[in-house]
């Protein structure tokens, strides 16, 4: 039987007495590229925004030459892999008082981890990434950690090429073949990232249905279920009673885009990565321990993660300082490009940066302090925690 334990570190100070490392799963760094799709669909679920976002794209065409292509531009987190490295392993080693190990997890690309092995004091960094999985009229984001060094980029190929197939022209089989090829290595951990959510806004009653279907087809080859450190209490709960539906042990994954460490890490008492999917896979023990900041009202660490995104980092390298350069767009000719190239002026439009300077009012007192007591959603706190905890 799968034993999963949850604790709260706020509730629980001594919460990791009896354990020897602390495991920071899933989280991104610039090396993530991250849709903009949402854009549009803001602009359609809004029919108030639509007029405005014309007139926005209308004159974009016109001074640039441009028009905005949502679907084909993306943006990245501001952090690097070695900032986002020290960011993960720091929370554990200062917080708990033990050593930390982190598994970064990029959407379809390994390159974080693969730079961070060339630097001593991460050399032992896992070979991690979030893996996008066409299912149906969705797609699944599968956390697959510790790939072997010397096949990961061949894995990493597979992987993206699977990705890339249309999902009414792939092979009946390919997916359930792919898991079972990569269960077979044993020191692989398959994670099925925020499971509930409904990523794709295909609807929650279909979205769920497919879940099920994914699991009931796919679900020996998964090791554990995320209980996702950037989403709310409700639907983690939704994901505890998944897990239990289908014996499956729940782990940790933050998730983090911005500067705030992830909000849950897994406890263990291995001492390596590869102990410590050992300690999933074959023991099934998995000890979720969620830190201090998940208990912040979710909407206000939704916002704070916003505006981590927009704002600028004048001491970060070079290309990671300025939110106009961590956005990318295709220019005239199609090239992927930052935006920061792409003003005609040099900066971006009046109309743009007031927005955004709008946007990080709320971010500052007294504002911030206004919204944060206006979202307070203790009370659903405590109503999760209870049985989350059941």
């Amino acid at each position: 039987m799968s034993q999963s334990s949850i604790s709260y570190l706020w509730r629980e100070p001594e919460a990791a007495k009896s354990f020897t490392t602390g495991v920071s799963l899933h989280s991104h760094t610039n090396q993530s590229q991250e849709t903009l799709d949402f854009i549009a669909e803001l602009s359609k679920n809004w029919g108030i925004l639509q007029p405005l976002m014309r007139w926005c794209e209308d004159r974009c065409q016109r001074l640039a030459g441009i028009r905005p292509d949502y679907a084909h531009s993306y943006w990245t987190p501001p952090l690097t892999p070695s900032l986002a490295f020290d960011l993960e392993r720091s929370q554990i080693e200062d917080r708990l008082q033990m050593p930390g190990l982190v598994s970064l997890t990029d959407h379809d690309d390994i390159q974080a981890p693969m730079l961070l092995r060339s630097v001593p004091s991460s050399r032992h960094i896992p070979v991690s990434v979030e893996w996008t999985v066409p299912f149906g009229q969705t797609a699944f984001h599968l956390g697959i950690h510790n790939l072997p060094s010397a096949t990961a980029a061949k894995w990493m190929e597979r992987l993206k090429a699977f990705t890339a197939i249309p999902v009414e022209t792939r092979q009946p089989n390919l997916l359930k073949e792919t898991l079972a090829e990569l269960d077979e290595l044993p020191g692989v951990l398959i994670v099925f990232n925020h499971p509930i959510w409904d990523l794709y806004r295909i609807g929650n009653e279909r979205h769920n249905v497919l879940v099920n279907e994914f699991l009931a087809v796919n679900g020996q080859y998964v090791h554990a279920l995320e209980l996702n450190g950037l989403r709310d209490w409700k639907e983690n709960r939704q994901v505890s009673d998944l897990a239990r539906k289908w014996n499956q042990l729940v782990i940790s994954g933050g998730d983090r885009h911005g500067i705030e460490p992830n909000a849950n890490i897994n406890l263990t008492r291995a001492g390596s990565f590869t102990e410590f999917v050992h300690e999933v896979r074959r023991e099934r023990q998995s000890h979720v321990l969620f830190m201090p900041q998940y208990a912040e009202p979710w909407k206000h660490r939704i916002l704070q993660s916003t505006l981590d995104a927009i704002r600028d980092y004048p001491h970060f390298p070079e290309g990671s300082r300025r939110w106009d350069q961590r956005v990318y767009h295709p220019d005239s000719r199609g090239v992927m490009r930052p935006l920061s190239e792409l003003w005609t002026t040099g900066h971006a439009p009046l109309y743009l940066r007031s927005v955004l300077s709008a946007v990080r009012l709320m971010g500052q007192a007294p504002l911030s302090g206004g919204l944060r007591i206006a979202w307070n959603d203790a009370g659903e706190m405590r109503a999760a925690l209870a049985k989350l905890d059941a």
